[in-house]
């Protein structure tokens, strides 16, 4: 349920049904801006993708005021997301390895332009996924950020996407006790897994995820509506 609260912000509640499940995409990484594909590469937040975070908490705070309950936050394993639950204001969220970001093996730290160059054809991830491209793209280097910093890069087989919708129905489960219970459940991750685990709520063909934008540090809801999975809320 949804209320409008006196300073024009939207307030959800699960007033006693079954919980809501919030996916909230890490802030902006120096990759994000550049369009390297980022998935299982360590990479940090920018400084604006700090302050990114520390808005999308009070977002969230605004549309939950009551916030979570203890075992209720859920982050990805990497330092993105761990950094954006942090700062969001959910320091003491736990660890779902099923949200990773997808691996986008060959991919991994490149650009759709220098994949395409890479590879010789006009590769999507989506259409062609990470096996398609040659063994000859397998890597392993440091990459130099903006700011300095370096981070190790491993581009290599990767993962099908019905292989990261498979781990994505697993998070599914393992959260679903908790939504049965009347819980609301935050999920701090990665566009492409958040989109594909909504494909998996939604009981759809993963392939259907590309059709959903997901902007940094933004939130979506999902809910159970008159029996059906459904999108409550996307992109806040």
């Amino acid at each position: 349920m949804s209320e409008h609260t006196t300073d024009g912000t939207v307030a959800v509640d699960a007033r006693g049904g079954t919980g809501f499940l919030v996916l909230l995409r890490h802030g902006q990484t120096a990759w994000s801006v550049s369009g390297q594909h980022t998935g299982r590469t360590n990479i940090p937040l920018t400084e604006a993708g700090r302050q990114q975070a520390q808005a999308a908490g009070e977002r969230l705070r605004a549309a939950f005021p009551g916030g979570f309950e203890p075992g209720c936050v859920f982050s990805s394993p990497l330092i993105r997301a761990q950094q954006t639950a942090d700062l969001a204001g959910f320091p003491d969220h736990g660890t779902l390895d099923g949200i990773a970001e997808w691996d986008y093996g060959r991919a991994e730290g490149r650009t759709r332009q220098r994949v395409r160059e890479m590879s010789g054809f006009d590769w999507d991830v989506w259409r062609d996924g990470p096996q398609t491209l040659p063994e000859t793209m397998d890597a392993d280097w440091t990459e130099t950020l903006p700011d300095g910093g370096t981070v190790p890069v491993h581009a290599g087989a990767g993962e099908t996407v019905q292989e990261a919708a498979a781990r994505a129905r697993g998070a599914i489960e393992q959260v679903t006790p908790l939504l049965e219970s009347g819980r609301n459940v935050l999920l701090v991750a990665h566009a492409h897994i958040l989109r594909i685990l909504t494909s998996q709520w939604l009981g759809v063909d993963p392939h259907f995820a590309r059709l959903l934008r997901l902007d940094t540090a933004h939130y979506s809801i999902l809910s159970r509506y008159k029996g059906d999975n459904v999108i409550e809320r996307w992109n806040c």
